[in-house]
């Protein structure tokens, strides 16, 4: 799989690499964590909160939700919307809206994201949060007697950080550990090459220290062919960094006691060793490099690669598994993608005279001929007919609900928006910079602006 490059980076200038641990360094068989996850939170809801029994009866259904929705907790919808903020695929619950529908709420007006009406889906983690949100809306619909979609949510976040905070969830997963985490040999021997050319490696991940070491223990430490154990490998590990706040709030470091888990205030400078908490410039600043040469790796596009972006100079990367399975996609619908292609060329051939046309019947009426008109549309009509007919085709190979995850329509999406703009880089999984040497040059591709695209005479 290949590397996606948005920005120059000259891996020959990178002296430190951060990474993030869960869904970066540490790959998840998703949906199977995420179908536990939806089953565990809708127990959450019912023994807690409350809620019917029924809602235990609700099925996991992992195409419903994509990377990089929106839910609307005022109107009970999750959207697509493009990079321009416009709403361009809306469900209510599980029913999809009609053209009509959406133009009715959201009149093809931008809408503000940062509002606490929308709540942005942005990590895989969210996957089962959204299913069970559009499930319980489908539900209040048909009569269940369920709180308004706002408090829905909020219900939903309050159970998902209980699973957390109760050790519910991860208790679990540490017992069934194959069942949910990715063993995964390449990124190991990546780290270990990285380590060979003298790169610092730095773990800077919002979990705690026991579930780190746990799934660390699992993933990394048995492949290691150059060092004993990961801690080892790694010169700093950071855990409950709080991001994004570790990039924007002076917080102070806690040194952390491998042995036990153990933690102690810190003063001074951050050296090797084992961390809790802190601040990204304080850590930018013991290490004494500049920005540019630290280089950090996230999944999650607002707090491992946004708010880094606007903040520090850091280099950045991001993890976004589900990039797979879409190239995959693209690749196998690329037939007819070219086929759509070439219709949409003849139709816009047949656009420009029919606008020749209408100007000779306003300008020349002794040339025009009504029945000229009449073929044009026919054919128009025709071609759109093909159009339609291999769109169909084409959207068969994407998310059966929400289609393409990296565009909205024919714009990009506004999750797609945020990768370029954001990202220096980007890949389905870490270990696919094991095809690049550690002191590769990284170039974009020239982008064709529309003013570039030159028509043949």
């Amino acid at each position: 799989m290949s590397v996606f490059v948005n920005r120059t980076l000259n891996m020959k200038k990178i002296e430190a690499i951060g990474f993030d641990m869960d869904y970066t360094l540490v790959q998840y068989k998703t949906e199977a964590f995420e179908e536990f996850v939806h089953g565990l939170v809708a127990e959450k809801m019912v023994q807690t909160l409350g809620y019917p029994k029924d809602v235990l009866d609700l099925k996991f259904n992992f195409k419903l939700v994509i990377q990089g929705l929106i839910i609307d907790r005022h109107h009970g919808n999750l959207l697509q919307v493009s990079r321009y903020g416009k709403v361009k695929i809306a469900h209510h619950g599980l029913t999809p809206l009609t053209y009509d529908q959406q133009q009715k709420l959201y009149k093809n007006k931008v809408i503000d994201l940062s509002s606490a009406q929308y709540q942005s889906m942005d990590t895989n983690f969210s996957v089962s949060n959204g299913v069970l949100y559009a499930q319980l809306v489908d539900l209040k619909d048909k009569g269940m007697d369920l709180p308004d979609y706002e408090k829905l949510s909020k219900d939903i976040k309050y159970a998902i950080d209980l699973a957390h905070s109760d050790g519910s969830l991860k208790n679990y997963a540490v017992e069934n550990i194959e069942k949910f985490i990715i063993q995964d040999k390449n990124t190991v021997k990546l780290l270990e090459r990285f380590k060979r050319f003298g790169k610092k490696l730095i773990i800077i991940t919002n979990s705690e220290w026991w579930w780190t070491e746990k799934l660390m223990d699992h993933a990394i430490t048995p492949f290691l062919e150059e060092h004993k154990d990961w801690k080892e490998l790694f010169d700093i590990t950071i855990c409950l960094a709080m991001k994004p706040g570790f990039f924007n709030s002076n917080n102070m470091f806690l040194k952390v006691d491998p042995s036990n888990g153990l933690m102690s205030n810190h003063v001074g400078p951050i050296t090797n060793g084992f961390y809790q908490g802190g601040y990204a410039g304080k850590l930018q600043e013991d290490l004494g490099l500049d920005g540019e040469q630290i280089l950090y790796l996230g999944d999650h596009i607002y707090g491992d690669v946004l708010t880094l972006k606007k903040t520090f100079n850091w280099r950045t990367a991001l993890v976004l598994e589900p990039l797979a399975e879409e190239l995959e996609a693209i690749k196998n619908s690329s037939s007819i993608q070219k086929v759509i292609d070439k219709l949409m060329a003849e139709k816009a051939l047949l656009e420009r005279k029919l606008n020749l046309l209408e100007l000779k019947k306003h300008e020349k009426p002794e040339e025009f001929k009504k029945e000229d008109l009449g073929k044009i549309y026919s054919d128009i009509d025709k071609i759109n007919g093909e159009i339609s007919e291999n769109l169909e085709k084409y959207n068969g190979y994407f998310n059966p609900y929400w289609g393409e995850m990296m565009r909205a329509g024919q714009e990009e999406s506004r999750f797609a928006d945020q990768v370029e703009k954001y990202a220096c880089i980007y890949m389905s999984k870490v270990s696919d910079l094991i095809e690049y040497t550690p002191r590769t040059y990284f170039r974009p591709i020239k982008r064709i602006m529309a003013h570039e695209i030159c028509e043949e005479d």
